[in-house]
């Protein structure tokens, strides 16, 4: 090898680590904000991870994902927020009509992805569902409007069961009121409601000490985000308390709950990384209809019911998407 050839390789040598630093320093970053707590929310962001690799992008390879975490703590969301804004985040992935909020108020230029469980064009976060405009579009599992149905696939199993109480979050978005959609639905069924509150998990002690004491035939637990990363621990504990109970996702069910009525939250969250996977790629939210879930379940747990002496009627039965055993 000729002595200038071998400088000169000495030379590229020398340069892999900056090519290396600048392609580091290239690497998109998602900044995911989340209401709740890392353990809670593992199994949701597991989910976001799937539908973000199956645009192409794993997460410490092609992308970095800044995680922050609200830990309980509504009033903190604007400031994570304001501070991923700062830090000039690709893309801001985001959750819940406090989340969603901070975001909107946040930045108008970084694109964001957002899970709903509200409507988000009578919240405001969009223009419409087809054409959101804006920096914003994301998914919605309208899970809030399927409570009055729930009601009435209680009220069928339990028909003697004239007065159910309703666990309503006091910090959701109904700001602890029991929501006039399911207010409505018991006037049509003649059933009576009574409203419980929990906004923080040291409640649910007094809350199902509550159910014991009025030896509940039933409990309908309304949609809240608070709720929605504690289903299996509700599940467990109306087991444990021999509540016959009904709930909007499948990880309740599945953790023992009696009956669950809801779309899947693991497979918005998927769609969320999806979405999110294509703003890397350059697609405008602007132009991404924001999804429905357009999948309802309907999840049975019989193994709870015979463990309460329920028999659930044929017709019910039959209409269910999974019968736990």
């Amino acid at each position: 090898m000729r002595r200038r050839e071998f400088i000169a390789g000495l030379g590229s040598v020398a340069a892999w680590p900056v090519v290396a630093r600048a392609q580091q320093a290239a690497m998109p970053v998602i900044g995911f904000i989340h209401p709740e707590t890392p353990d809670l929310a593992e199994y949701l962001v597991r989910a976001f991870r799937q539908g973000l690799n199956e645009t192409g992008y794993v997460e410490g390879r092609n992308v970095t994902i800044d995680y922050r975490w609200a830990q309980s703590q509504n009033d903190r969301l604007p400031a994570l927020t304001a501070d991923l804004v700062r830090r000039r985040a690709t893309v801001i992935v985001t959750s819940s009509t406090l989340g969603v909020s901070a975001a909107k108020a946040a930045t108008t230029t970084i694109p964001v992805a957002f899970y709903t469980g509200g409507d988000p064009v009578a919240l405001g976060f969009v223009a419409s569902l087809s054409r959101p405009g804006g920096n914003l579009t994301g998914v919605t599992g309208l899970n809030g409007e399927l409570g009055p149905k729930r009601l009435e696939l209680l009220h069928e199993l339990l028909p003697a069961v004239s007065t159910i109480p309703v666990l309503v979050d006091r910090n959701g978005r109904s700001a602890g009121a029991l929501p006039s959609e399911i207010q409505e639905a018991a006037r049509t069924l003649g059933v009576q409601l009574q409203v419980l509150h929990a906004s923080t998990e040291r409640d649910f002690d007094s809350v199902f000490a509550t159910l014991s004491q009025l030896r509940a035939g039933a409990l309908l637990i309304s949609a809240s985000l608070f709720f929605n990363v504690r289903g299996k621990q509700l599940g467990t504990l109306t087991v444990r308390h021999a509540v016959p109970a009904i709930y909007q996702f499948r990880e309740f069910a599945a953790a023992g709950g009696l009956m669950s009525y809801g779309s899947s939250i693991t497979d918005s969250y998927r769609q969320v990384g999806i979405y999110t996977g294509r703003i890397l790629k350059g697609e405008k939210p602007a132009d991404l209809p924001v999804q429905q879930s357009t999948k309802v379940e309907l999840i049975i747990n019989m193994k709870t019911a015979k463990a309460l002496g329920i028999t659930f009627p044929l017709t019910l039965l039959g209409r269910a998407d999974e019968v736990i055993e």
